[in-house]
């Protein structure tokens, strides 16, 4: 049915937040039953995982995401990207019009309702399987285990500018003011950099991202930032910026380093439990 006008089964949810999150799950997930629902990823949701495939465990998410985005839109938008997939192909594949999907992503059209959005992350999850032999998918085979020093990680549900995080987190730039902070940000993970330094390898090193590389690194209980700034250095994987908080002093090393990697590094002084609360809120 090309060129169809929308998505069978459509349902309002312009206001995402008027959905019982526990009814969009029993729906997506067919009766099974959910423990934890949250948009951030935590230890709960972690062992959750442990019993479910990394492929229910993403969709749940992608799903969960979207529907109580209050920018549905550029959230559709986000994972579509993520997902290496073209407004066309995805209309395709879901029998629409591409000016379907374009109205969804621009606002133009209401949002898409919790049918809608099983269809399109069901959509997401067998393109990249016919794509590219489900290798996005399998980035996020950190959601079924535990990644020790992860003190919490997060996915905003629409990018956020770099220099608003910064201000909000009464950050402090000490890197060269010719590193551009006209980026976005996408999420971010909390780390304890005494327990990650002693756990980290080459093949955990990718759970610290989450789902996007286009993140803060956030490291605290560290003295000099030496450390984490060569474990980011020798690694392809980049954030898109690192935050220390409350370090003993900061190496040279390590500034020179970020200015190497074109990479904002910031200090903060914020007591833990503030920064992480508001580095939660600005996703909210």
């Amino acid at each position: 049915m090309q060129g169809s006008s929308s998505l069978n089964g459509s349902l309002n949810l312009t206001q995402g937040h008027n959905c019982p999150f526990l009814l969009l799950f029993l729906i997506f997930f067919q009766g099974k039953p959910i423990n934890r629902l949250s948009i951030y990823i935590s230890t709960d949701e972690v062992n959750l995982g442990k019993n479910m495939g990394v492929k229910e465990v993403l969709a749940e998410k992608i799903a969960g995401e979207i529907t109580l985005s209050p920018k549905p839109g550029e959230t559709l938008r986000k994972w579509r990207t993520t997902f290496n997939i073209a407004q066309a192909e995805l209309a395709s594949y879901l029998g629409l019009a591409q000016s379907v999907i374009s109205d969804y992503e621009s606002g133009r059209r209401k949002s898409p309702g919790i049918h809608s959005v099983k269809k399109i992350v069901h959509a997401f999850l067998a393109i990249d399987e016919k794509k590219h032999g489900g290798t996005i998918i399998q980035q996020y085979q950190f959601m079924v285990k535990t990644q020790d020093g992860i003190i919490d990680i997060m996915e905003y549900p629409y990018a956020i500018p770099m220099e608003t995080l910064i201000k909000e987190i009464q950050g402090r730039v000490v890197t060269s003011p010719s590193i551009s902070l006209d980026r976005s940000v996408k999420g971010f993970t909390l780390i304890d950099g005494i327990e990650t330094i002693k756990t980290l390898t080459a093949t955990n090193y990718p759970n610290l991202y989450g789902w996007s590389t286009e993140r803060a690194l956030i490291f605290t209980k560290i003295q000099y930032g030496r450390s984490p700034m060569i474990a980011i250095r020798i690694h392809p994987v980049k954030p898109s910026l690192v935050v220390y908080h409350q370090p003993g002093g900061v190496d040279p090393l390590a500034v020179q380093l970020a200015e190497r990697e074109n990479m904002p590094l910031v200090i903060t002084e914020m007591p833990l439990e503030d920064l992480r609360k508001k580095l939660i809120s600005l996703g909210k």
